[in-house]
């Protein structure tokens, strides 16, 4: 009884050598591919979703990667009250895709929107108060000139600088 496990021991340290022996010599005539060549399985490193939260302690959404109504993808956050507060993402694709930064107020209205515009890509600054256009900053596209457009309270127009 007491050679059995010796015997196995034995035979697993000659199985290994036997092995070792075998496998040098027909790697050297060439039987077996070489181990750069072999085909690897790709990583999966990727995990795929409608939409991935991001919840606090108390399980209230946060913040959320999601497609947006319109079919841009975006991340969404969230004030511990559940309010929309800011938006980070693309436009849909009939707007190109520019990508844009929204800021919601209190009442999930957007005070500010710092976009892409045109087809040359122009810069945009949007102060919005109450859900209206205030205060627009940005490069007119078809000429990359600065231009500077305010709103009174009434909604008349005032140029002060550029065209827009």
């Amino acid at each position: 009884m007491k050679t059995t496990p010796l015997v196995g021991i034995a035979t697993g340290f000659l199985g290994g050598l036997l092995g070792s022996y075998v496998m040098a010599h027909a790697d050297r005539e060439g039987r077996f591919p070489d181990p750069a060549m072999a085909v690897t399985a790709p990583r999966q490193d990727a995990a795929s979703a409608q939409s991935i939260r991001m919840v606090d302690a108390r399980g209230r959404i946060r913040a959320e990667l999601a497609m947006s109504v319109d079919g841009g993808p975006a991340l969404f956050f969230f004030d511990e009250k559940g309010r929309n507060r800011m938006v980070l993402g693309l436009y849909a694709p009939a707007e190109g895709e520019a990508p844009f930064v929204v800021l919601n107020d209190g009442q999930q209205h957007a005070a500010g929107i710092f976009r892409l515009f045109g087809a040359r890509d122009t810069p945009v600054v949007v102060l919005k108060s109450q859900g209206r256009d205030r205060s627009i900053y940005g490069l007119e596209p078809k000429t990359l000139e600065p231009f500077l457009v305010n709103y009174s309270g009434d909604g008349k127009k005032q140029d002060v600088f550029g065209n827009y």
